[in-house]
């Protein structure tokens, strides 16, 4: 269920401000001269990972709303609460200690399990996708919608920086489409949500934070998104991890859901793939 009209203004503007707050606070530090901790659970932390999470729970949050961040120990109390905040104060952390413009403050909103509305912002490129499923999506205040493109012929395609330098996307060589790494997974989603690329998707599990919003985003743009499996998505999870997502136009979406498709049933059964086309054994 999509906001109520009477809510929608409101909300949009505590994700902006929250957002607007996040940026200035963000000026005080230098990316690519942040120190860095390694945590066990979620990977590297700054001290601009823990300023920002202080921000944002103070704009956003009101009586009777729920909380969940990668910067925070989590509260079950959430599950029984019928809007919840999900927040990655900074995704991308390694890009930000890289000093690379591909990372953002992402805060989804969701409502009793679907995510309605969202925000992402970078700050390093003056980026701010803004939108909800009633609303649409608007980037830096102009309204914008998920790519139209119709074949996977040429088609840009987000992929994972991580799971690139892994060796991961090799089998989709020779798919026609062009794969361009990136760092942060909710700053590929805005990408594809404002049609500045046509696709993306994970080959490896993600946590709520990390989608919440860009989800939104996509969605609200017009946009097909869907976990990896040909399953939907839902958020305020006792787990709040998530197997894969796959994010892009309404058209390229659904025939990039079929190539996935056949390249996990192929990868089950230990067939290599280039371009996810299922092969027989030798």
């Amino acid at each position: 269920m999509a906001m109520k009209t009477a809510s929608e203004t409101e909300i949009l503007g505590r994700i902006r401000e929250a957002l607007e707050a996040a940026v200035q606070v963000l000026s005080s530090f230098v990316p690519g001269h942040a120190k860095v901790h390694h945590t066990s659970n979620h990977g590297p932390v700054t001290g601009a990972d823990l300023v920002v999470n202080q921000v944002l729970r103070q704009a956003l949050v009101r009586e009777g709303e729920g909380w969940l961040s990668e910067e925070s120990v989590d509260d079950l109390h959430r599950l029984k609460k019928h809007r919840v905040w999900v927040v990655d104060p900074l995704d991308g952390t390694r890009e930000f200690v890289a000093g690379l413009p591909e990372w953002c403050v992402s805060v989804g909103v969701v409502e009793d399990g679907r995510a309605i509305a969202g925000g992402i912002c970078n700050p390093a490129t003056g980026e701010i996708f803004l939108g909800s499923l009633s609303t649409g999506l608007a980037l830096n205040g102009k309204r914008v919608c998920a790519s139209e493109k119709r074949g996977l012929a040429g088609a840009l395609v987000l992929a994972s920086r991580t799971e690139v330098n892994r060796g991961d996307w090799e089998r989709f060589r020779g798919a026609g489409f062009v794969v361009r790494p990136v760092g942060s997974v909710a700053y590929k989603l805005a990408l594809v949500a404002a049609g500045l690329a046509d696709a993306t998707w994970t080959l490896s599990p993600k946590n709520e934070w990390d989608i919440a919003a860009g989800v939104a985003l996509v969605e609200s743009a017009g946009g097909l998104v869907q976990g990896l499996a040909n399953s939907s998505l839902t958020f305020n999870n006792e787990i709040a991890l998530v197997s894969g997502v796959l994010a892009g136009g309404r058209y390229v979406g659904g025939q990039l859901a079929s190539l996935i498709q056949r390249d996990m049933k192929a990868q089950k059964l230990g067939v290599l793939t280039p371009a996810g086309s299922e092969r027989g054994r030798k």
